[in-house]
């Protein structure tokens, strides 16, 4: 893997919008907050062209953040194709949880080792609400958790329940709102409900 392939928040934001990962709107995050901007990484992985300068720019981030990883966790469905990526570019054992009655469990075979050092892999990380998930799994497994790491980082340091330190490849700011406290710009456009949590 070559190691000197770091991307500028300025590149990687212009790869966002050329494969129009970032939306602009009113939308219902999976989280149930509203928001203005969206990001759907699914679009940009679906130019790996483009998004394999992401990757390989994130890859690099974790080799340099931790020294050692034995296997790489995602939640489904967003996590998969980036987890996947970090893992092929690593060479590291990568796996998925997926939600069975709106609960992450590990299924198709997936298995943590007690006291394996397991990464987090995502897509985007807002409240963090996936990751904790993912971190409940990796401490039921009796494994230790190495770090966070996703494509997008937009929590704004307000996951305070995640004690370790998030690593992105790029981190934007976007207020969100509970339903209660929409501001009247954002209250004209009408909704879209883009995360995969909402999907049937």
């Amino acid at each position: 893997m070559r190691t000197k392939e770091m991307l500028s928040h300025k590149k990687s934001l212009n790869i966002l919008k050329k494969t129009n990962a970032l939306l602009e709107g009113h939308f219902v995050l999976s989280s149930g907050l509203h928001s203005s901007k969206y990001i759907q990484c699914a679009k940009l992985l679906s130019f790996p062209h483009l998004s394999n300068k992401i990757c390989l720019s994130l890859a690099n981030k974790v080799k340099k953040n931790f020294k050692k990883i034995d296997i790489i966790l995602s939640p489904a469905m967003g996590g998969i194709v980036i987890g996947y990526e970090i893992g092929r570019l690593l060479r590291k054992e990568t796996i998925f949880c997926e939600r069975v009655n709106g609960k992450f469990k590990l299924r198709r075979g997936f298995h943590i080792k007690r006291n394996s050092r397991v990464l987090i892999v995502e897509d985007v990380i807002t409240t963090g609400k996936s990751s904790l998930e993912c971190a409940n799994l990796i401490k039921k497994a009796k494994a230790k958790i190495v770090g966070f790491v996703s494509i997008i980082d937009r929590s704004n340091k307000k996951v305070l329940r995640i004690k370790k330190k998030i690593i992105s490849q790029i981190k934007i700011d976007v207020p969100s709102y509970k339903k209660k406290d929409l501001p009247k710009d954002l209250k004209s456009i009408s909704i879209t409900k883009p995360g995969s949590r909402f999907l049937k």
